[in-house]
């Protein structure tokens, strides 16, 4: 009986001090970074995590954030970067392309709703890459800017080594899924990051809605919305303000959102990526929840 109680304490003061580490480290199994007095919990659902402090470049939570994660329609920042860096006239026309018309209406691809030939311009194709995230819209830049949709992912892979993203390699403008097509939240933040600093990467980025220009298909235009910034409102942002975003969703990626938002005198890029997705018609929003988490637990620490 002794050696029984014995070993039961023993058991239990295991227990106790494994509970402790846990507690100090924020080990649960995963690799995660905290920086002391900003966050200390694990309470995010998304698998791939950075939030980073544009004023300093430094990381203020990072969560598995340089392993292998498969980006979505977060894709369509590159893609939205690498046409605004090959335009020269962002008013010229830029018609529909219809066979990439066709070939994202049978994949079932999120669409902004123009059809193929119509007569749009390359402001109304970056528009409609970037608020709606239309497929129609990300691989007709493609085909403008480069001839065809593998040259543009040449350049974008090439813009990806440019900025030093070593664990990202695109196959596609759109995002679609495809296995060889993966990144890092790091690589992610470094992207966007760096594309806010294009004036007309951030005016699009930030902005809510668009009206397209007026066409034979659609004589009022259409009126894009982001996906980001449309489901959020003010009272969800105690303290701080998301300026901007993109999303990215399928079964594979998880739900992703990157966003750009401020806290106190601050910018700060966050990066969400693998919030688990079991049904596409009825998400939970997990990513959504872990980037307002995000920012409120920053504002919380700098009051």
């Amino acid at each position: 009986m002794k050696k029984l109680w014995t070993l039961v304490r023993g058991m239990l003061l295991f227990a106790v001090v494994l509970v402790i580490a846990m507690k100090v480290t924020g080990w649960n199994g995963l690799v995660m970074k905290e920086i002391p007095g900003v966050l200390q919990t694990d309470d995010y659902a998304s698998q791939y995590i950075l939030m980073v402090d544009r004023s300093t470049g430094k990381a203020v939570y990072e969560k598995n954030a340089d392993q292998k994660a498969y980006p979505a329609s977060l894709t369509k920042m590159m893609t939205t970067l690498v046409a605004l860096e090959h335009i020269k006239d962002l008013s010229a026309s830029a018609p529909v392309d219809t066979a990439t018309y066709q070939e994202m209406v049978s994949l079932n691809a999120s669409m902004a709703g123009f059809y193929g030939r119509e007569a749009v311009t390359y402001r109304d194709l970056l528009y409609g890459t970037m608020l709606p995230s239309g497929g129609e819209a990300s691989n007709s830049l493609a085909i403008h800017v480069a001839g065809s949709t593998q040259q543009f992912v040449q350049l974008m892979n090439d813009k990806a080594t440019e900025l030093g993203m070593a664990h990202t390699r695109f196959t596609n403008p759109e995002g679609l899924h495809d296995a060889k097509q993966y990144t890092t939240a790091s690589d992610m933040a470094k992207l966007l990051d760096y594309a806010l600093d294009n004036q007309n990467f951030k005016a699009i980025f930030t902005k809510g809605t668009f009206q397209t220009t007026p066409t034979a298909n659609h004589p009022q235009g259409i009126t894009l919305k982001s996906t980001v910034l449309s489901s959020l409102n003010a009272a969800e942002q105690d303290g701080f303000e998301i300026l901007g975003g993109k999303s990215g969703t399928t079964y594979e990626a998880g739900q992703c959102w990157a966003t750009l938002g401020t806290s106190g005198n601050r910018e700060y890029v966050t990066i969400v990526m693998g919030a688990p997705l079991e049904d596409v018609s009825h998400p939970d929003h997990a990513q959504k929840k872990d980037t307002l988490d995000l920012f409120a637990e920053v504002s919380a620490s700098e009051r």
